[in-house]
């Protein structure tokens, strides 16, 4: 089962008050939101940044086929437009009960990582810095980071990659 799950971010335009000290020039109008769409794999717990087909095509190139899909009840997950994306594709999509984030919480759990780990780990000037570091994390995270719940393994570590797999995946 994939989990999916969006998180809105606030969009950097240069560094904020809570570095500079400075609340007077805090204000930038416009500056407005960003949003990071999260897929996890339930069994991994690989997870991957970017939105469905995306998302399928590299949880495919690991070896791990999705049939389900689990998101809350967000209107970007009960729009007809992804409902059409994902019945060809042959996905049951189960719905979170309402307001009750536990239920999808390897979803929620990896958002809380990226946004301490990555998101607000340091100062960015610029969204499209912050944005420059998420996938080099990603990788660390997928590949290198060790999980308290996989037995202080990295999520890749549950497929069982055999070694000429793992090289040609591991860039």
């Amino acid at each position: 089962m994939l989990h999916l799950d969006i998180k809105k971010l606030a969009r950097i335009e240069r560094l904020g008050h809570r570095i500079t000290g400075n609340r007077q020039r805090d204000h930038t109008r416009g500056a407005g939101w960003e949003f990071v769409h999260v897929a996890i794999d339930d069994a991994s717990r690989i997870a991957f940044v970017a939105f469905l087909q995306a998302a399928l095509t590299y949880f495919a190139s690991l070896g791990v086929k999705i049939q389900r899909l689990m998101s809350d009840n967000g209107s970007a997950y009960r729009s007809k437009l992804f409902a059409q994306l994902t019945h060809p594709l042959g996905l049951r999509h189960l719905f979170t009960r309402p307001y009750t984030p536990r239920t999808n919480g390897k979803a929620e759990r990896f958002i809380q990582t990226s946004l301490r780990e990555w998101a607000y780990a340091q100062a960015y000037s610029h969204s499209s810095h912050r944005a420059d570091h998420l996938h080099p994390w990603l990788h660390r995270y997928n590949w290198h980071r060790p999980h308290s719940a996989l037995q202080h393994h990295p999520p890749i570590s549950k497929l069982n990659l055999t070694l000429n797999n793992l090289l040609s995946l591991h860039s």
